[in-house]
This record gives C-alpha cells, structure tokens and sequence, in this order.
C-alpha cells in the first residue's frame, strides 16, 4: 500500500525541479498525477517517463501568473480524472530585485506567480472537494525567506511572506471541512531553475553547488527527492491532523547566531 493510494495530485510548476520530484514521489506511493508547466517539452518528458514506470500522469499546459489557468489547471484535471484530491504548489519565480531597484513590472510578476497562482489555484480545488463533500490536502512550498531573506530578494520575500500567511488563513477557514493545507519553507535547494538562476544573477560556474555545499553545514543543498518525500508524506493520511503549520526545511537554523 503506497500513502497516496488512488489519490489525484496535482502539481503546479511540476514539469521540473521540486515539483516533477513531489510528481515522482507521488507516482511511487500510488497517486494519479497531473503536472502544470508554461513548457510542453519537459512536461511531456516528465509524463513519458512517469507513464513508463507504471504511473498514471497528466500534462497541463499552464500560464499560472494568469488566475484563470491556475484555475483552469484545476479543472482540466477534474474532467480527466473526475476529482483533486491533493494540491501541491510548487511554481515559483526567483528573479532578483531589492526595495530601490525593483519596477512595479517585476513585482507584480512575483505576485503573481508566488501568491495569485497558488490562491486561485486553492480556491478551485477546495471548492472540488467542498462539492464532493470529500476531505483533501494542500501543500504550498515556501521559502526560509520568507522570514526576512536577503536584499536582493525583495519581491520575492514579499509574495512568498504574503503565500504564508495565506497558507494559514485557509487552512483555518476550512478545518472543519476537514480540508488540511500546509507549507513548508525550504532553503537553498539544487533545481534546474536554481542552476540557471546562479549563472544568471550571480556569475556562477558549472561548479557552483559544490562551492555551495562546502560552504553549508550538512555538506550539501536541500536536494529536490528528499523534500518530495516529506511533501509526500504531509498530502498523506499518515500527516494526521495536522493543517496551518508552515514547518521550515532548512539546514540554517532561525534565530541562531555565532
């Protein structure tokens, strides 16, 4: 018996990194998956492959800093599999910007892609599950940033700090509905975004993870598999009751100082 047995996932911003691992580790446990992205060709790439290993998976083309196809992600996915069970954000943009250099554009793009996306895609799923009467889960991957972040981060830490106070309100507006949504704030993760984001914003070379890693207390970045399993695990019955905690997945630990 897999933890999400027969459960439909849906996995916005899974065509890749943090998602497309949560798509796998979904898959592995026994869910149907459907998977968001703006790209067809690592979406269907992820699918091909999912397919192949025995799952049961679904390609949604998707702008999600548009509400209606965040919404509408939601609702292709109940006309193929007839339900959501469980909701997972994971799309997020990352681009640079502090509070003296970020334009109204950048910001509103973060907005966006950070916090309107996972909202309206909330909305359409809780209320899927409020019209079957059925119980679901919701899974919202933050940022330790959330907590301050750095400078260059302004925009970002904004939309995300916004996505965690969110994840709480909902998840008190509908514990009765026994709808359990939670988030969970990861640090510095290697992605394929994150590679791209370095080399972009940061000039790092081919060999910047293993700079990075030597630099941390584990010895290494959060790896994508290893926060899929615990997303895995809080979709899951076994999670119990919890809902509203937003648990930080990091290796830094808040409030210590040497």
């Amino acid at each position: 018996m897999g933890l999400l047995d027969d459960k439909v996932v849906l996995v916005n911003g899974g065509s890749q990194g943090v998602g497309a691992a949560v798509a796998r580790a979904a898959v592995r446990e026994g869910a149907l998956v459907a998977v968001t992205g703006r790209r067809p060709e690592p979406g269907e790439a992820l699918v091909a492959e999912l397919t192949a290993a025995g799952g049961k998976a679904l390609f949604v083309r998707a702008d999600l800093s548009e509400a209606g196809q965040a919404k509408g992600a939601v609702a292709e996915t109940v006309a193929w599999y007839g339900r959501v069970d469980c909701l997972v954000n994971s799309a997020g943009l990352t681009s640079r910007g502090t509070l003296l250099d970020t334009t109204p554009e950048l910001f509103d793009q973060h907005i966006a892609i950070n916090l309107k996306a996972p909202f309206f895609a909330m909305q359409a799923a809780v209320a899927d599950m409020l019209a079957r009467e059925a119980s679901g889960t919701v899974v919202n991957i933050i940022t330790s940033s959330a907590h301050g972040g750095q400078p260059f981060l302004a925009p970002y830490v904004a939309a995300k700090a916004g996505l965690v106070g969110l994840t709480r309100n909902a998840a008190h507006a509908h514990r009765y509905d026994r709808v359990r949504i939670n988030g969970l704030n990861i640090g510095w993760t290697s992605t394929e975004g994150e590679d791209a984001t370095q080399k972009a914003f940061h000039g790092a070379g081919d060999d910047w993870r293993e700079q990075a890693a030597a630099r941390l207390p584990m010895g290494k970045l959060g790896q994508p598999d290893e926060i899929a399993d615990f997303v895995v695990f809080l979709l899951s019955d076994r999670s119990g009751v919890v809902t509203g905690s937003v648990i930080d997945w990091d290796q830094n630990v808040l409030g210590g100082l040497d």
